[in-house]
């Protein structure tokens, strides 16, 4: 239908105030259109733009690493799996924080943690408060919805038309539902009645979820049947810690695809040595202080030599905390380097930063010396 000009639309308004109800009812009668009638799924799909080319691929452009690759495929279902603190979360959290950023809504469907907790991380992240509040959604189901609870948030889905949508605990989801991740047939219905209308509202929906136990049982697969990778029509993460994320330290997670869909992702990632599981990206999460954090996503082999040298600054940091965790006494910095070896200056400078950190503290020591003690609440 044509747009009306500003002239037409006024003259239609006069038109309509000086007519009856009954003049209003005949109109409606003659000159509206029929409802269009819902596409039904076993209709004959239209190959029209597939076969002339004119069809566009599915991109991953929900999400980026530091090279601007996109993470995830909107519309469509991805699942990240990894043992518990290996970041799953902030791998989350930082593509929700980068969607935020571009003006686009997030919902975030939490099983394992509070809103206290979820959202803290994400002001750690840098996020604004105000855009956090205007386009963060964050969901903490109970019990199992009712058919109201399900109506009403597919209207919140409706009217925020997220971009990313997470579930945070896949486990724990399933149960909340009354289903078994172990069963072959729970796997579809818990995809049906919670993953498949955030993907009608168009968002990239990512599920997070554990790997099993035994590492040499792990290969492609989270917790439950290799059914989760068989209906996956996005991508599949595997989540490696290759050092732990804490407050005050460095923490570095590798990102592996174990499936991809729409074939996208893996041309973008190295092989690895573990079969089909790719290289896709480093996770790198730099704690500053309690308050803040940087996350970034590197590609693949970017920053080699950065590797190295933040091996070695970790190691270096373990044998710090190692040293004045078995003193029987506070340490200066000579009595601490005279433990650990190796560069002065670069033991100097990881002390200072634990300090700075909040895991070391001094005190005064003898004729003007300073001496440094592990913080009780480093040890946890």
């Amino acid at each position: 239908m044509p747009r009306l000009t500003k002239a037409q639309l006024r003259a239609a308004k006069e038109k309509a105030a000086q007519m009856t109800p009954e003049d209003l009812e005949r109109l409606v009668e003659s000159e509206a259109e029929p409802l269009p009638v819902p596409r039904s799924s076993w209709e004959a799909v239209d190959l029209t733009a597939i076969l002339d080319g004119t069809a566009e691929p599915i991109l991953p452009t929900v999400g980026h690493r530091t090279d601007g690759v996109g993470l995830f495929y909107p519309g469509r279902t991805h699942w990240v799996a990894a043992e518990s603190e290996s970041g799953k979360t902030w791998f989350a959290l930082h593509a929700c924080r980068q969607e935020i950023d571009r003006g686009n809504s997030v919902v975030y469907v939490d099983f394992e943690d509070d809103a206290a907790g979820v959202v803290g991380r994400l002001l750690v992240l840098g996020a604004n408060p105000a855009d956090v509040a205007a386009r963060f959604l964050y969901v903490r189901p109970e019990r199992k919805p009712t058919d109201i609870d399900a109506a009403a948030f597919v209207e919140q889905l409706r009217h925020a038309r997220p971009t990313l949508a997470v579930i945070d605990g896949v486990t724990e989801a399933m149960s909340v539902f009354g289903l078994d991740p172990l069963k072959l047939d729970d796997i579809p219905a818990f995809t049906q009645r919670l993953i498949r209308p955030m993907v009608q509202a168009g968002a990239a929906v990512v599920a997070l979820d554990h790997v099993v136990k035994a590492s040499d049982n792990r290969g492609r697969y989270a917790i439950g049947s290799a059914h989760k990778l068989n209906g996956l029509n996005g991508a599949m993460y595997v989540l490696e810690v290759k050092t732990p994320i804490s407050i005050g330290m460095t923490g570095r997670t590798r990102v592996r695809i174990s499936k991809d869909r729409p074939a996208q992702l893996r041309r973008h990632a190295l092989p690895g040595r573990s079969g089909s599981l790719a290289w896709f990206a480093d996770l790198v999460v730099e704690s500053h202080d309690e308050r803040h954090a940087t996350v970034r996503l590197y590609p693949p082999a970017e920053h080699k030599e950065e590797d190295a040298r933040t091996g070695k600054l970790q190691g270096l940091q373990g044998a710090v905390l190692k040293a004045l965790q078995n003193a029987p006494e506070p340490l200066s910095g000579r009595a601490v380097h005279a433990v650990v070896g190796g560069n002065t200056a670069a033991c100097r400078s990881v002390l200072a930063a634990l300090v700075d950190a909040g895991m070391v503290e001094t005190i005064p020591g003898p004729k003007r010396s300073t001496l440094h003690r592990l913080v009780p609440e480093a040890l946890i």
